[in-house]
């Protein structure tokens, strides 16, 4: 099972792994930046913590690609069963923190069961619909919402855990769309999704905390309240625009290190970069990040089964959705719902799982010979 040969290591995708690192490698100095005390000369752990989960994401990375993908396949929904598990134990006995209950802790290590969940889904939706090669149906649809999507999105609701519930299902129906879905039923979600979205608004605002309901008024309208609600948003806006064109200079940006700018390493980390690598900086790194989405595809397009391809679209809409929501809501385009950015974001869990997710999708790229397997 974990065999590594000299044919799997020709085939690596050695492109998409140094791609993801230097992500990884750009994100840990700006949380190095964005974290410092300029004001006595100090300077936070937590780059070196962001560091050793580095180091432990590589290890991952390089554990996924060393065995055949199908097990996967075989394993999916023990996988997603314990995943599921893990989100129904943080209800029960979850962590508080920042008004949500989304941490297990097991000693000293805390860690966000929803974040290993998005593979989990991913992997098992990618089973579901590589069972069958006809194009989705009303019943199949029905089938794969009941059994795969509605309980883990109450449960990330309950949390509440907006951010990977809109995340989640974005990815989901994405999947779906890419499988193909009969024409009918594309056409009865479209209806059902505009006609209910009044009452599942409604729904889903009475079930909001009030911080989530901020959030949602500050992206509305964030001079409603800049000192208040606003704030964060502004405070971004600012931050990226006074980097102007080629930026202030690594370790010479104010909004973070002065605090100016809050969830600076976490949620509002490409702001900090903005500010000190301007607009030509930003421009590269969101090269970066299109460069591993087009492989993404790429590497579906190529997989040389429909398990494969349907777990590289599942593994590449995810960084997608959550590089489009996070730099969307930095530039104040899309409402604050606390996603990090893939491979930057300060965060153990977060980082370990989107390097997980990268080895998957480099071991479909890696095997997509099937004459040598």
């Amino acid at each position: 099972m974990f065999r590594i040969d000299r044919r799997l290591l020709q085939n690596f995708d050695w492109l998409t792994f140094f791609a993801v690192v230097g992500i990884a490698v750009i994100g840990v100095m700006t949380i190095f930046s964005a974290t410092r005390q300029p004001l006595d000369n100090s300077q936070s752990p937590l780059f070196i913590k962001q560091v050793i989960w580095l180091f432990i994401g590589i290890c991952g990375l390089v554990v996924f690609v060393s065995f055949d993908y199908i097990w996967l396949s075989r394993l999916s929904i023990p996988v997603y069963i314990v995943a599921v598990v893990l989100l129904i134990i943080v209800l029960i006995t979850g962590r508080v923190g920042m008004g949500a209950q989304r941490w297990l802790s097991i000693g000293p290590i805390a860690f966000q069961p929803s974040e290993f969940f998005k593979l989990a889904f991913v992997i098992v939706t990618a089973q579901f619909l590589s069972l069958d090669q006809r194009t989705i149906g009303m019943a199949q649809l029905g089938r794969l919402v009941l059994i795969i999507a509605l309980l883990p999105f109450i449960l990330l609701i309950k949390q509440p855990d907006l951010g990977t519930a809109v995340v989640v299902s974005a990815i989901f129906f994405s999947m779906l769309l890419a499988r193909g879905l009969e024409r009918k039923t594309l056409v009865f979600v479209i209806i059902l999704g505009l006609v209910s979205l009044p009452f599942l608004g409604n729904i889903l605002w009475t079930g909001l905390k009030d911080y989530q309901k901020n959030r949602i008024i500050s992206f509305i309208d964030p001079e409603a309240d800049p000192s208040g609600i606003g704030y964060h948003i502004n405070q971004s806006k600012v931050a990226i625009g006074s980097g102007e064109f080629i930026g202030k200079g690594f370790l010479h940006g104010t909004q973070g290190p002065f605090r100016f700018l809050p969830e600076r390493h976490t949620d509002f980390i490409f702001a900090v970069f903005a500010e000190e690598w301007g607009f030509v900086g930003s421009i590269m790194l969101l090269g970066l990040y299109l460069f591993v989405i087009m492989r993404g595809l790429d590497t579906a397009r190529k997989a040389k089964d429909e398990f494969g391809r349907m777990l590289a679209v599942g593994v590449t809409f995810m960084f997608c959705v959550y590089f489009f929501v996070n730099v969307g809501m930095t530039l104040g385009i899309m409402p604050v719902v606390g996603v990090p950015l893939p491979f930057m974001s300060y965060g153990g869990t977060a980082l370990l799982s989107n390097f997980i997710a990268a080895g998957v999708l480099i071991n479909v790229r890696t095997r997509r010979f099937s004459l040598f397997y």
